[in-house]
Parts: structure tokens; sequence; C-alpha cells
């Protein structure tokens, strides 16, 4: 069972107050236009906001389950279907004849691919989706910090959070490993998920994910075709500078 599918009844529960990033998608897209894709677009929790704005908001996403509740919210919220358009595939082979003035990858996207001939062959097809005057927006974590961070083996208490469907309680943990060598985090989620009858229920999700570095990214983006406009420490424009959290790419086609 993939990652997501194994955590996507969780997701939604476990993010509900990850909205500090909609501001920044909505500013440039007043600026930009739709339509828009969202890359590893999940529930839709970027797409949502953006079609309720009025935008044809495209997302793509290779987890059917995730793709469900999000077309779940969609028909809750009665948004229009030609407003959100849901594609389920694969980013790397996916067909899609259309280009978008705005290409996002939302909250750590990139991540998920692990080598470099992936890294490029994704941002090249980012390059074939983008308008020639699109923008690209990567959202990631500012590695530097976290390779300064001292490792542990513990478990971590992440989260406690109540999830909707069942009404349960689940205390989120994780056990994790940074191969600073590779640069691949591994890190095993545990959910702990207090039953009705008082019993827990535990599932464990494990995945890996890739750390870049600004230098790093500035060649990919230049090999797959794109120049960077700025960077920036957090979505709220903070600058990227040492102790920032975040590294957020604003990149454009050459």
């Amino acid at each position: 069972m993939s990652f997501y599918k194994t955590i996507a009844r969780f997701y939604d529960a476990e993010n509900s107050d990850k909205i500090d990033d909609i501001q920044l998608y909505a500013e440039l897209a007043e600026e930009y236009g739709g339509p828009i894709i969202d890359i590893g677009c999940g529930t839709g929790r970027v797409m949502m906001p953006l079609a309720r704005a009025g935008y044809e908001v495209h997302g793509i996403d290779n987890e059917k389950a995730m793709l469900d509740r999000a077309e779940t919210y969609r028909t809750q919220l009665k948004l229009d279907p030609k407003n959100m358009i849901l594609h389920y595939g694969d980013v790397l082979t996916y067909q899609l004849d259309k280009k978008f003035p705005l290409v996002l990858v939302p909250y750590n996207g990139m991540m998920h691919f692990h080598s470099q001939e992936a890294q490029l062959a994704v941002l090249k097809r980012l390059r074939e989706w983008v308008d020639d005057e699109g923008l690209v927006v990567l959202d990631l974590p500012n590695a530097g910090e976290v390779f300064a961070s001292q490792d542990t083996s513990s478990i971590t208490l992440e989260r406690t959070f109540l999830e909707p469907e069942t009404g349960h309680i689940v205390m989120q943990q994780s056990v994790s490993f940074l191969d600073r060598v590779s640069q691949l985090f591994k890190v095993t989620w545990i959910y702990d998920e207090i039953t009705a009858d008082g019993t827990v229920k535990r599932t464990f999700a494990p995945i890996m994910l890739y750390y870049y570095f600004y230098s790093e990214m500035r060649l990919l983006l230049q090999q797959a075709g794109f120049e960077i406009e700025a960077v920036y420490g957090d979505v709220d424009y903070a600058p990227f500078e040492d102790g920032c959290e975040r590294m957020v790419i604003l990149a454009k086609p050459v």
C-alpha cells in the first residue's frame, strides 16, 4: 500500500492548519491568471481556494485515494468541476496538451523525486506545461537548517488531532533518519488511533524524501530551461538567509 493511500483519511485533519501558503498562490494567480496547475494536488488543499476564487485549476496526483477525497470536497463545496479539474496519473508520463501561466509544486512536492534523472525529468515536464511568460513555484524546506540539526533516534510526538470521519483521537508520531550523503530523509509516521472502546489502533506509514540545496536546485532548473526570478525563506516573502525554514523558488522559462 502506498504512503498516501495509507494516510489519506488522516491527511486533512493533521494538516488543517496548513493555510499559510494560500495567500502567496492567490496573489500570484491574480498576477499571472489561469489556468493554473497544482502538481501533487492531493486532496485539493491548494486547489479549492483558487477554484472558489473563480480560477480554472487543474490538479494532478498519482494516488487515487487522495483524488477521491478531493472529488468529495469539490461536491460538498459545490465547486464547478470546470474550475477544479482532477487528473489521475504520474506527472512524468501523463499527457496533457495544455499550457499554464502558473505552475505550482506546493509544500514539499519536489521531495518525492529522489534521483537526479527523475528530478530533471519532472522539471522538463513542467517546462513543457508552463507558458513561455509563465511562472513555476517550488516550495521546499531549507536543507541547510535540516542538515545542521542534531539527529535523534527517538520517537517524536508531532501532534494530536481528531479524525472527523470516526471521531477518534489520533496521536501522530515519527521516527526518522537523515542520510547526509545521499540527501535522503527516511521517516516513518506512526498514527496511534484511540478507538471507541478505548483500544489503540496503530498505523505505520514510511516514506522517503529528498532534500535539495539552493545551488543544486538552481542548476537543475537551468538544465530544464528555467531561470530563477526570486527565492524566499518562507511563503510570506521573507528573505532566504541563514536560519530560514523554507526555500520558496519562483522560476521563469528561459
